[in-house]
């Protein structure tokens, strides 16, 4: 259907880039502040709807649009419910959690999240040695949701342009990895504005496409004549064993935006004069518009069927019934949808690799302005590519379970030290304990076991709380709080801790 309109594919990708690029140029004046921040956290500099904007972006994002249609093929209605909650998720996490993280990463002096558990629990070399850990932990889990989104935004690429899989992924990561090293955080943060317009506007071009030829009760019929537990599950699908087991979303996704290292880094990124509940009431009709995508995968389910891969229903009913001028610019705004969150996620892991190891390493070694930047952007370049020569010898795989099982376990590594701190704050052992507990737990069920897709995450994080505070209540002795959250890379004794006192900041 596409190929004679090839030419306006490849024209709208063209532009495509030339914008994204052009926002990178003028999003290096930024980074190129000469204070690290500029890279890191965009100078301090958002906005609340820019800031709103990239928040949700980048939780919906490859899953969201081909991830997610796709577990709702395989599985059926259970997946549209699912996907909602993702957005009072966010916006909980906004609304509570967003003004502490701002407001105590700026206090403390931090730009990352390795840099913030290290500076809250640690003083001396264990500053270092929590800032290390944290940032590989973070490099590894982050670099497998990596390679999910750069399959899924290669194999719709390749769709789209006609050419192969490793042709399309090196293109589309290219001008990521390009705009990304030239901007930082400010050069995502602008491209992700740009991208949840193009997002939101798929969102509605699709369910009116698909309104206007069915409705609801029609899909719904069609689907319980081929299955009804598509439509009237017994279970949650992938996400658990019993009809309940999927609002365990809601506890997860609110987490999950509150703690994982690229969403945390938007948080410190805001202005300080920005109010969150002006975020949050920017981010909750994104949210509802970006949660209707998933019903493609019923709505493919219904009218083709027979899909050897259901990651393919996105890319199938784009190409069935669309007519191919909206099918292009429907899938770019979705190519869109899968870059915000590969930006967010090579940043992340580029920044953990150039700022936070760099630091750990070398504590006492000290870089001028332009030699860090150029050191933030060559990790960039460097994470890029191993991305996607990883990507390119991966064995096949669900895009949605590869996504939850890096950004899941890395949940639970990084829940008590980065949320739980919040209410009582451990120690250096407690923070090194719930990362490696929470790690081991998390991936061992969704590796080694037939637990639900929330219930490997959920069970890591509480083994990692119970591990935090355990092991940190019996080592004070050894290792007391750091008070007020202040450490030094110096090997002088630790402050005094504050006991019995909430951590709050």
């Amino acid at each position: 259907m596409f190929d004679n309109w090839m030419w306006l594919n490849w024209s709208l990708m063209g532009l495509s880039f030339a914008v994204l690029i052009g926002l990178g140029i003028r999003a290096a004046r930024i980074a190129d502040s000469g204070d690290e921040s500029g890279f890191l956290i965009a100078g301090r500099s958002l906005g609340p709807f820019v800031g709103a904007a990239t928040i949700m972006a980048t939780g919906y994002s490859g899953w969201g649009f081909v991830g997610s249609p796709g577990v709702a093929y395989e599985y059926g209605a259970i997946e549209v419910l699912g996907n909602f909650l993702f957005g009072p998720a966010f916006v909980l996490a906004i609304l509570f959690f967003a003004q502490f993280l701002r407001a105590r990463a700026q206090a403390i002096g931090c730009c990352t999240i390795p840099e913030y558990i290290a500076r809250e629990h640690g003083a001396g070399r264990w500053v270092n040695v929590l800032q290390a850990i944290s940032a590989v932990i973070i490099v590894v889990l982050l670099l497998v949701f990596l390679v999910s989104q750069i399959k899924a935004v290669g194999l719709l690429g390749a769709r789209w342009l006609d050419i192969d899989l490793a042709a399309s992924a090196t293109l589309m990561i290219a001008v990521v990895v390009l705009y990304t090293l030239l901007g930082g955080l400010a050069a995502v943060a602008w491209t992700d504005t740009i991208m949840l317009c193009g997002m939101m506007l798929a969102a509605v071009v699709i369910v009116g496409q698909m309104l206007g030829d069915t409705s609801i009760g029609g899909l719904i019929a069609e689907l319980r004549a081929i299955d009804p537990a598509l439509v009237d599950p017994q279970d949650s699908g992938p996400y658990g064993a019993s009809r309940g087991s999927v609002f365990t979303i809601l506890a997860y996704a609110t987490l999950w935006a509150a703690v994982l290292p690229y969403m945390g880094m938007r948080f410190m990124a805001f202005r300080s004069d920005v109010k969150m509940r002006t975020v949050a009431l920017y981010a909750a009709p994104m949210g509802v518009v970006l949660s209707l995508v998933p019903l493609v995968g019923l709505y493919v389910r219904a009218r083709v069927g027979g899909l050897d891969d259901s990651d393919e229903a996105m890319p199938v009913y784009l190409t069935t019934f669309l007519h191919p001028a909206v099918g292009a610019v429907i899938t770019l705004c979705i190519l869109f949808a899968m870059k915000s969150t590969a930006n967010s996620i090579l940043h992340t892991v580029s920044s953990a690799v150039s700022h936070d190891l760099r630091q750990a390493l070398f504590p006492h070694r000290t870089f001028s302005a332009s030699a860090t930047l150029w050191i933030n952007r060559g990790a960039v370049a460097v994470l890029g590519v191993l991305a996607l020569v990883l990507m390119l010898y991966a064995p096949p795989f669900l895009l949605s379970w590869l996504g939850i099982l890096g950004t899941g376990t890395l949940l639970a590594a990084t829940v008590a030290p980065v949320f739980v701190s919040v209410f009582w704050r451990g120690n250096a052992y407690g923070a090194l304990a719930s990362m490696l507990t929470g790690t081991l737990t998390s991936g061992g069920l969704l590796l080694f076991s037939g637990a639900g897709w929330m219930i490997g995450p959920l069970a890591g994080c509480a083994v990692a709380t119970v591990a935090y505070v355990a092991v940190s209540w019996s080592t004070f002795s050894i290792q007391p709080r750091v008070d007020a959250g202040v450490a030094d890379r110096s090997d002088a004794a630790v402050p005094s801790p504050a006991a019995g006192r909430l951590a709050r900041g």
